[in-house]
């Protein structure tokens, strides 16, 4: 263990932890004290039917969520619903390979964890601790679009509601490869030590690398090309990357990143059908809008439209903005615009 500081309230705001106790995972070993970070809002209903789950994307956290995409004004509502942030196991918040008490899994001892073992999870917390089994929606966004697919495929009945923004419920051949780009990134420095750093700092210049690939891949072509970053108050395109990127992903955790990295490679709900993907998302019941960004790179609409096509009653809503993956950040008021349309038309229904 170690301290860092971009996992402490200071920086991420307030967060209750709460232990779901022993979670065996799916593919062997197990987290004896499974310690989720929940921040919530909204209060729940007599009902119960009002829940809003929230799981999160690669590197965010809850924050990203509240800065961004919840409150009054917004679809996510607070004084509508209760709505449910879940930090992913590993992401430095829910128990992490930095931050565990458990000897047996710190650092590069921690076991391969995957998205369904973070539904699981989740389904755990909810039900054992807020007494919820159903859920007026699903919210995520890229691997919280992964999570949000788990749930509507291993949980049909239960999920009345489902968007996932800027993800596939089956990871893709070049999304797989990609991505061992970005840990290779990090696991190549020689400060990494095959987990067993001292500290994310001794792994500087394998994070700089890290960032300089998202670079690469999380900003379209068309944003770079047209130079959408100078209404961002950055002047030159090194400015971003350098004053922006870097900073960004230097503060976070290299275990952290490959215990997500390796769970966002392996997503597939198909593995509930024996590789049939049709048949897994076929099992859906929710209401589905599938919400692509229209330039992004890791999970292009032609993907996420193409398994729209499998779900019963499904529609595509694509959100155009040409940051690309990146837009997640809601660069520009167009893109929560259409985020909140969209949402508030998928809660009416």
């Amino acid at each position: 263990m170690y301290h860092n500081p971009f996992y402490t309230a200071e920086i991420q705001g307030p967060w209750e932890e709460i232990s779901i106790g022993r979670l065996e995972l799916e593919n062997g070993g197990a987290i004896e004290d499974c310690r989720l970070a929940v921040a919530t809002r909204g209060e729940l209903n007599e009902a119960r039917d009002n829940v809003i789950l929230i799981p999160t994307w690669f590197t965010g956290t809850h924050q990203a969520w509240l800065e961004t995409y919840i409150g009054e004004g917004h679809a996510l509502d607070p004084s509508k619903y209760f709505i449910v942030i879940v930090n992913q196991i590993g992401n430095g918040l829910s128990t992490s390979p930095h931050t565990t008490d458990d000897a047996s899994i710190a650092m590069s001892r921690f076991p391969f964890v995957s998205i369904g073992d973070d539904v699981v999870a989740q389904e755990r917390l909810l039900r054992e601790h807020f007494g919820v089994t159903e859920l007026f929606a699903v919210v995520g966004a890229s691997m919280g679009a992964q999570q949000t697919y788990e749930w509507a495929v291993r949980f049909p009945d239960r999920v009345h509601r489902a968007a996932p923004i800027a993800g596939t419920a089956q990871n893709t051949p070049h999304d797989h490869l990609f991505t061992q780009v970005l840990l290779d990134a990090v696991t190549s420095d020689p400060g990494f030590n095959g987990g067993e750093y001292t500290s994310h700092e001794d792994v500087a210049e394998g994070l700089k690398r890290h960032a300089r690939v998202w670079a690469i891949m999380g900003l379209s072509t068309e944003w770079w090309k047209t130079e959408a970053w100078r209404p961002l108050e950055f002047e030159t395109r090194d400015q971003v990357v350098e004053g922006f990127l870097e900073p960004t992903f230097a503060a976070l955790d290299p275990n952290s990143l490959v215990v997500m990295g390796r769970k966002w490679q392996h997503g597939d709900v198909a593995r509930h059908t024996d590789g049939d993907l049709a048949a897994a998302l076929g099992r859906i019941r929710a209401k589905v809008f599938v919400m692509p960004i229209s330039e992004d790179m890791f999970f292009p609409v032609r993907d996420c439209a193409a398994e729209a096509t499998l779900i019963p009653d499904a529609e595509l809503r694509v959100i155009d903005d040409v940051a690309g993956h990146f837009a997640l950040f809601g660069f520009v008021p167009e893109y929560m615009e259409q985020v909140d349309r969209h949402l508030n038309e998928l809660f009416a229904s």
